[in-house]
């Protein structure tokens, strides 16, 4: 896969921009810790199965699903939302590049157009992505509450890109649902030691060293 090949790129963020998929799963740990451990074991699966969803759905799924209680209320998923961004925020702006990742941006920032399309909160990943110094090159940056299918198709939509020549590079199922859905080839990022989730034609990397010139 040449990168040269391509006249616009999507990144998902965590996992592929940030190595920050398991700063994730340790905070959904922490927020459900008091429930005890088998609640704490089905959430962890369950947000480690269904990477790219938002926070929000998530919430509502272990509040109905795993805890058994009443749908939360606005209030109640702002504290946990509130909370949640507590236990990360700072860790993900801290944490290391997925490798390759920054080296790919600078250099196919000045030829194409580059997004993120992500599952974290918007406000919060672009504050996220200022830190990191590299706001200023992505043409956009799009996040949760919007659905990652619906972001992909807007960002296409919006710049008049060219699904064909438009590459989509995400580490969960529905990254590539999303890329599929639109028309966008993907490639798929697998972390070292972690299970491969995508179907078997897909073609995956182990870090994104390879893409760089």
């Amino acid at each position: 896969m040449k990168v040269s090949d391509w006249q616009a790129i999507i990144f998902d963020f965590d996992g592929v921009v940030a190595e920050s998929g398991k700063i994730k799963t340790q905070a959904f740990a922490e927020l459900y810790q008091s429930y005890g451990d088998e609640i704490v074991a089905a959430v962890v699966q369950h947000h480690n199965q269904n990477g790219g969803m938002s926070r929000y759905r998530k919430f509502r799924y272990y509040q109905q699903h795993f805890l058994d209680k009443p749908i939360l209320t606005a209030d109640e998923e702002k504290e946990l939302d509130r909370r949640f961004s507590e236990l990360v925020v700072e860790a993900v702006v801290a944490c290391d590049a997925v490798p390759g990742a920054n080296e790919l941006i600078h250099q196919q920032a000045a030829r194409i157009p580059l997004f993120v399309a992500s599952g974290t909160p918007e406000v919060e990943l672009k504050m996220i992505v200022e830190r990191r110094g590299l706001s200023a090159y992505f043409k956009e940056v799009r996040g949760a509450p919007t659905l990652k299918q619906t972001l992909v198709a807007e960002i296409v939509a919006a710049y008049r890109l060219d699904p064909a020549s438009t590459l989509m590079i995400g580490d969960a199922l529905v990254d590539y649902e999303s890329a599929d859905e639109s028309g966008l080839a993907f490639l798929g990022r697998v972390c070292p030691g972690d299970p491969n989730p995508f179907p078997v034609h897909v073609q995956v990397v182990a870090d994104l060293c390879a893409l760089v010139i």
